[in-house]
């Protein structure tokens, strides 16, 4: 298990359309992932689970990954979770 620190960046926090993407791009993912923030645990299986943390800007949030490939598939959950998602695009 591979254990990474992400502090979110977007304005508004993980809202509903940014965790829309997250989830799409763990779905095919055939290993675990555990979010921790806030006091707060739980796997990251929907966007309901995720929307429960209610990540906000500047929150930490650890990400741990269990199964296939963990190093790189955990580096790639921290761009998400720190990308800085614009609605509508400019």
């Amino acid at each position: 298990m591979i254990s990474k620190t992400a502090i979110i960046k977007n304005k508004m926090g993980i809202h509903v359309r940014p965790s829309g993407l997250i989830i799409a791009e763990t779905q095919n993912y055939t290993g675990s992932i555990l979010l921790k923030s806030k006091g707060m645990e739980m796997e990251l299986n929907s966007i309901m689970d995720l929307l429960a943390l209610g990540l906000e800007m500047g929150d930490e949030l650890e990400i741990s990954v269990s199964g296939e490939d963990e190093e790189s598939y955990s580096s790639k959950l921290v761009g998400i979770f720190e990308e800085t998602y614009d609605f509508p695009p400019k």
